[in-house]
């Protein structure tokens, strides 16, 4: 007798309600491209049967011991309208599972399969969602959830992440597919160096681990690009699109997003991954151990091999060692290749490997590969399908490559940007946001350096980059043009003018400390002028000319921007405050 779904039990008003309802869909982007990866399915239309929220709904059914027939009756819904997505082959879909479905006493294996293969949709489509927010009244409900899906071999993510109990002790346990952080996290992170602070280590820590990161609920182009910044892998909110219930609005990919990246200057340069990339060939997680012995023995220079999924989606990293064993001793091949044992599973031996984008900054990859010393190299992917592997060896290369642009363009007595970048962050910058420019000259600088000679001078050009670092925060670009010229910006909500106010009282009392005791009392020095004559020089100060710009196209005015501050500069120096302000609107 064919088994029968416990969606097929419900009772007929339930039935009814149950085509009351809606489903919306969300996108979910790849934060790199802006094109579409998944949709999650949310649901509507709970009013029209008498329930205040989503929540309300899933505490009916499950208080009337429903809740598994309800919710498989929910995701044939799902994903009948899923299909009718365009492109859906292509994508996946993320469903929220409740925690409490283990306590129904229907709940049995399969039936998701059974779905899918009704609709013809591969299993690979569907991920799970799963949150704590029933932990309280099942401390292990979400942990067997995890488990049943994951054995099932289903994607499975990690909803809410960050504001549970259990967000760390998953990780460690059961290893999920993807997590998602809890927008708490991501509202205003672009203004809130904490929080920025605390998602990096997260989804840092997940990528290590071989787990994706979604940035979900972000609203505004700034926190977009900050979590691009940080390193996280997708986006979901308000800002690339708001739930629809029409799947004809659900787009390929997204232009305004588009538009955003490309408009990011944050990112100064290309990166060389792809001359270092190591294009291996893959092996499918279903794979049989037959083959993948045949691939050793076809490769035998070759001690690992990523392997993928039917999505062509990175799942982890198979090393030979780990069968040498089995190929050696006088039952292993036989246990190996025996079918009916768990030693014939690719999956058992899969480890979890770092992975990350092709677009990645080559800064975060390094990073990712600095904290993970155990780690042999890092799966690349493009628009999350695997590219190619990175190895330890060409990371390290990589790291030199980095190591000598970086030093190309410091300062090499300051070590701070130097001429070339500070010209392309004037040209580059944003043209929708305000910005503070300033310019910061040392004046008598000149005679110092000539009574006192080029050692002094070199402290004296050090004191100053000193004094920036300590007064200014770490979100201002300070740039060192190249003698005693200076350069910062800012996209500070503050005007920075008290800021520089004070850097400047300070240089001048501590460059008095570099005079001797007679110039320093008399508040001068007798020096050569450019002409070769000798006059007095005041002790060293410094000018500083600031340039407030509000929603201008720096690219079309780096030029004019350069001007003013220069004819600003002298302006600066005679008088009083040396300081000279103006705005460029």
């Amino acid at each position: 007798m064919q088994h029968k779904s416990p969606e097929c039990n419900l009772p007929d008003d339930l039935k009814k309600k149950i085509e009351l309802l809606d489903i919306a869909f969300q996108p979910i982007v790849n934060i790199h491209t802006g094109k579409i990866y998944a949709v999650e399915a949310l649901l509507r239309n709970f009013r029209d049967i008498g329930c205040k929220s989503i929540f309300e709904v899933f505490d009916m059914v499950y208080k009337e011991n429903l809740l598994y027939g309800f919710d498989l009756a929910l995701r044939r819904k799902a994903l009948k309208k899923f299909s009718k997505i365009k492109n859906f082959e292509n994508l996946k879909l993320f469903y929220n599972l409740d925690n409490r479905l283990f306590e129904m006493h229907n709940f049995a294996p399969g039936n998701t399969s059974e779905i899918l293969k009704d609709l013809n949709i591969k299993q690979e489509t569907i991920c799970f969602e799963i949150s704590e927010r029933h932990e309280i009244s099942d401390k292990s409900g979400m942990e067997r959830t995890l488990q049943h899906y994951k054995n099932a071999n289903f994607c499975i993510a990690i909803d809410d992440f960050g504001v549970g109990y259990a967000g760390y002790k998953l990780l460690f346990d059961s290893t999920p597919d993807i997590i998602k952080i809890d927008r708490y996290f991501l509202q205003n992170i672009d203004k809130d160096t904490k929080k920025k602070q605390m998602v990096k280590s997260i989804t840092h820590l997940a990528i290590e681990l071989g787990i994706k990161v979604i940035a979900e609920g972000v609203e505004t182009a700034e926190e977009y690009l900050t979590c691009k910044e940080i390193g996280c892998n997708f986006v979901q909110g308000y800002f690339v699109q708001k739930p629809t219930v029409d799947v004809n609005e659900i787009q390929k990919k997204y232009h305004h997003v588009i538009d955003i990246i490309k408009e990011d200057k944050r990112k100064r340069k290309g990166n060389n991954l792809l001359k270092y990339l190591d294009k291996i060939e893959p092996l499918r997680s279903k794979s049989s151990m037959h083959k993948v012995v045949d691939y050793f023995k076809e490769n035998n220079n070759t001690p690992m091999v990523p392997v993928i999924n039917n999505n062509n989606e990175p799942v982890g990293i198979f090393y030979e060692s780990q069968i040498k064993d089995y190929l050696y001793s006088p039952y292993g091949m036989s246990l190996l290749l025996n079918e009916n044992k768990e030693t014939s599973k690719l999956k058992n031996f899969i480890a979890k490997c770092p992975s990350t984008d092709v677009r990645s900054d080559i800064s975060t990859i390094i990073e990712l590969y600095s904290k993970n010393g155990d780690t042999n190299g890092i799966i690349i992917t493009q628009n999350a399908k695997y590219l190619g592997f990175l190895s330890a060896s060409d990371i390290i290369k990589l790291m030199h490559e980095e190591n000598l642009i970086a030093a190309r363009d410091q300062n090499p007595l300051t070590k701070m940007p130097g001429n070339r970048i500070v010209e392309k962050t004037i040209a580059t910058i944003s043209c929708d946001k305000k910005y503070l420019f300033c310019y910061f000259d040392l004046d008598n600088f000149k005679a110092y350096n000539d009574k006192y000679g080029f050692r002094n001078g070199d402290r004296i050009i050090q004191l100053f980059a000193d004094i920036l670092h300590k007064h200014l925060p770490q979100e201002y670009f300070k740039g060192h043009i190249g003698g005693d010229d200076f350069f910062v910006s800012s996209q500070d909500e503050t005007d920075g003018y008290q800021q520089i106010r004070n850097l400047i009282e300070e240089f001048e009392n501590q460059a008095k400390t570099f005079y001797s005791q007679e110039d320093r009392e008399r508040g001068y020095i007798i020096a050569s002028d450019r002409d070769g004559l000798q006059k007095k020089f005041e002790l060293l100060t410094v000018s500083a000319s600031l340039l407030y710009v509000n929603n201008v196209d720096t690219s079309q005015f780096s030029n004019h921007i350069n001007n003013i501050l220069s004819k600003q500069k002298k302006l600066a120096k005679s008088d009083k405050t040396k300081i000279v302000a103006s705005s460029l609107l």
